[in-house]
C-alpha cells in the first residue's frame, strides 16, 4: 500500500475531526479548515491509489507497461521537440 494512502486517509480523518470541532464551538473558519483538509486528504488517497494501481499493473504486464511508457516518451519528446 502506498504511503500517500495512508497519509491521505489520516489527514481526511483529521479534517472531519476539525470539521466537527468548528462545529461544535460555532467556528466556521475551523469548520472551513477542516473541509478544506478533507478534501485533501480525499486527493492524496486518490494519488496513492493510483500509484498501487500503475504498480500493479506494471509488475502483472510489463512489456505492456514497457511499450506503454515507450510511446508516452515519444510522444512528449515529439511535443516538445519541436520549438
Amino acid at each position: 500500500m502506498d504511503e500517500n494512502r495512508i497519509e491521505g486517509g489520516m489527514r481526511d480523518f483529521g479534517g472531519r475531526l476539525q470539521d466537527a470541532a468548528g462545529g461544535l464551538t460555532g467556528d466556521p473558519a475551523t469548520q472551513v479548515r477542516g473541509k478544506i483538509n478533507q478534501a485533501a486528504g480525499q486527493a492524496q488517497q486518490t494519488y496513492g491509489q493510483a500509484l498501487d494501481e500503475v504498480r500493479n499493473f506494471a509488475l502483472e504486464q510489463p512489456l505492456t507497461a514497457l511499450a506503454t511508457a515507450l510511446c508516452v516518451g515519444v510522444v512528449i519528446g515529439l511535443s516538445f521537440g519541436r520549438r
